[in-house]
């Protein structure tokens, strides 16, 4: 492959993050198809229960408060394929109702770079009931340069100083993916390490993601003592650096850092509740020897983000950060408080010591990774304890199904009756991606197995219905079965006659069909 050189660039301003923005642009919501870009650690219901319960907690405290009748807008940045935004406000309207008591009303606005996947949510099945309650709206959101929010539901803007209540945040793999500085210190001077980058010949016709993953990167520094000025608005977080780190590299957040003001100045007196999850670190230790970055390439690419220069930015206006004491493995979650007298919101607080301090989604992760590598050899009390520690999620449903119908021989009637409590939860707040799964399926076959007839036909009917002209003759002869067992002669005729359209000589369907014909 020949590489051809180009031009020298500072980071941020590196060909890099406009090939990322087409990526995104152009991909929508198939960019997450098959894991591409990972979705699946920050938008699993167990981060998102997490990220419901805080904000509960915030609402509970704002309840406390004098307020107007004004919502509480909750503006997830990079929403991506919008299944964080649906369990978490499954979860917080369940939250809602079964307290039962006094809160200030909330609506939740999904935002991205990509207008495609704006689109995309507005038609979302799964989103209607939302939409109608008027929880939910939508706006394309460029985090580098937009300072409105133009809705895309109710056609309203949302612009400086228009909000008297707080803002929520939702910033999930968001501060890794938007443009950063790259910087250098050496014996306390700050540099810039510009970029040189060098691309694969006829790169014109490579798509985004393949033109990422043959580009070259190479750094050379630039003395930058524009970052030692007093005036320099950053200038207490970059002493920091100078005098503590030697020999290290800085991803420097302050596009993420100017979003933030940006958005803090649509309710200027009332501030911001940042909830955010990254990898991305608040300790200073780990940037001191930093070497340089290497792109994350997952068909569009990410960073570390530096969540100690944000945290310590906002704590200078008086804000509250909580970040968890102990280290992170996969994903690091925080908490801003960007509030006045953040102390008085302890409901935000507790709900974080609870849900994220104690054991979050970092821990989480972690066991379904070890799940993932033990799952043949687990037993079904193991299987149901993680799968509801895991909010009934969908995908290790999909994954263990093979585990649980090999358990089923030996299953007592109470662990069935979880099991069919699992799906039926598991189901109503299921979340289909551009990437479909015929989960109906799955769960059909798995109640078959169980004997559970009534069960069975619902999903499987369901299954049918959804996936027309792929329909395998294990469907059509497993409904045959149920009808019969339901005293449902009519449509286990017509099942048998569709069965035997697919496979005329089904020998157990031909032999149904006979017996029927007789009696």
């Amino acid at each position: 492959m020949t590489l051809i050189k180009k031009q020298r660039y500072r980071f941020s301003e590196a060909p890099i993050w406009n090939i990322q923005r087409k990526y995104y642009e152009k991909e929508g919501t198939k960019a997450w198809n098959n894991d591409q870009v990972p979705q699946y650690i920050t938008s699993n219901p167990m981060i998102a229960t997490s990220y419901a319960e805080m904000i509960f907690g915030f609402l509970q405290d704002r309840a406390n408060k004098e307020y107007s009748s004004e919502p509480v807008m909750i503006v997830e940045l990079g929403a991506g394929a919008g299944r964080l935004a649906f369990h978490v406000l499954s979860e917080l309207c369940q939250l809602r109702d079964y307290a039962g008591t006094t809160l200030p009303s909330f609506r939740y606005i999904m935002t991205d770079l990509a207008i495609n996947n704006v689109l995309a949510w507005r038609e979302h099945p799964a989103l209607q009931s939302f939409i109608a309650e008027g929880l939910l709206d939508f706006a394309r959101f460029d985090a580098v340069h937009d300072t409105v929010l133009n809705l895309v539901v109710s056609g309203a803007t949302i612009g400086e100083g228009d909000l008297k209540q707080p803002l929520i945040l939702v910033a999930n793999y968001f501060f890794d993916s938007i443009p950063q500085e790259l910087l250098y210190i050496s014996d306390g001077r700050i540099y810039e390490a510009d970029v040189f980058v060098e691309y694969p010949e006829h790169h014109d016709s490579l798509k985004p993601s393949e033109l990422l993953e043959q580009i070259s990167l190479h750094y050379e520094y630039r003395r930058a003592p524009e970052y030692e000025q007093k005036t320099y608005p950053y200038r207490d977080v970059i002493a920091i650096y100078q005098e503590q780190l030697e020999d290290s590299h800085i991803l420097f957040p302050l596009a993420g850092i100017t979003c933030l003001e940006r958005l803090n100045r649509l309710s200027p007196s009332a501030g911001f509740l940042l909830i955010t999850a990254d990898k991305g670190d608040h300790l200073l230790d780990t940037w001191k020897f930093a070497e340089p970055p290497e792109l994350i390439l997952h068909g569009s690419f990410s960073l570390t983000a530096n969540y100690h220069a944000i945290q310590h930015v906002f704590e200078r206006k008086g804000a509250m950060a909580l970040f968890p004491p102990h280290n992170y493995k996969n994903l690091n979650v925080g908490c801003i408080l960007n509030l006045d007298k953040p102390m008085n919101y302890f409901n935000t607080r507790l709900a974080y010591r609870r849900c994220i301090k104690r054991f979050g989604p970092d821990e989480f992760f972690s066991l379904k990774i070890w799940v993932d590598r033990n799952l043949d050899n687990m037993g079904l009390q193991q299987i149901l304890s993680f799968w509801r520690l895991g909010g009934y999620d969908a995908e290790f449903f999909i994954q263990s199904t093979k585990r649980i119908s090999s358990l089923l021989p030996d299953a007592s009637d109470e662990e069935k009756q979880d099991i069919l409590r699992g799906i039926q939860l598991m189901w109503s707040s299921y979340y289909v991606m551009e990437q479909r799964y015929d989960l109906a399926l799955d769960a059909g076959l798995l109640l078959f197995e169980m004997a559970m007839y009534e069960d069975s036909k619902r999903f499987l009917e369901i299954s049918i219905h959804q996936e027309e002209g792929e329909i395998i003759s294990t469907v059509f002869y497993c409904l045959v079965i149920c009808c019969f067992e339901l005293d449902l002669d009519e449509d286990a005729l017509r099942y048998l006659r569709n069965l035997l359209e697919l496979e005329p000589d089904h020998e157990e369907a031909l032999a149904l069909l006979n017996n029927f014909e007789v009696d």
